[in-house]
C-alpha cells in the first residue's frame, strides 16, 4: 500500500456556490419559521421543531463542511469533519459522472440505491481533479456509464 495518495482534493460546496448556499439559507429559515408555527404554537410540542430541524440540518450537513477525497492504490478516503470513510474500490461495480461529481456504484449497473450503497466524490470548483479522477476509476473499477 502506498503511503502518498495518488489523487487528493477538497470540496467545499457551500464557499464554492455562494449563490446556492445564501439560497438554502432563506430556504431553512423559511422551513424552520414554517416548523416552528406547526410544531410549536399549533401543536406545542418543541421536542418536534428541534427533532425537525435536526433531521434537515443533518441531511444536509456534508453540503455545509469540507470533505477531502485520497484515492490510493487499493482504496479511497473521503475525509468529512470528524468521520473518515475508506472504501477498496474492490467494494464498486461501476461508476458514473454528472457536473457535480462522480457516483461509485456498488451495482454492476448504475441503480436508484446507489445514493445509500454507493459512495459519492464531489469536484472541487475548479473541477482541476476531474480528469485523473476519471483515469483512475477507470483503471481501478472500469465500468463507466
Amino acid at each position: 500500500m502506498s503511503c502518498k495518495p495518488l489523487l487528493e482534493w477538497t470540496s467545499f460546496p457551500f464557499v464554492e456556490r455562494p449563490l446556492t448556499s445564501l439560497l438554502l439559507i432563506l430556504f431553512l429559515i423559511l422551513i424552520s419559521i414554517l416548523l416552528w408555527q406547526l410544531a410549536v404554537a399549533t401543536w406545542g410540542y418543541h421536542i418536534f421543531y428541534v427533532g425537525g430541524m435536526l433531521l434537515l440540518i443533518g441531511s444536509l450537513l456534508p453540503y455545509f463542511i469540507p470533505t477531502t477525497y485520497q484515492l490510493y492504490d487499493d482504496k479511497i478516503v473521503a475525509r468529512y469533519l470528524l468521520i473518515k470513510i475508506e472504501r477498496k474500490y474492490s467494494d464498486f461495480g461501476c461508476f458514473f459522472c454528472d457536473k457535480r461529481g462522480a457516483m461509485l456504484s456498488t451495482f454492476k449497473t448504475p441503480r436508484r440505491l446507489d445514493a445509500f450503497r454507493g459512495q459519492s466524490l464531489r469536484f472541487s470548483a475548479t473541477q482541476a481533479e476531474k480528469e485523473r479522477l476519471i483515469e483512475i476509476l477507470n483503471e481501478k473499477i472500469g465500468k463507466q456509464y
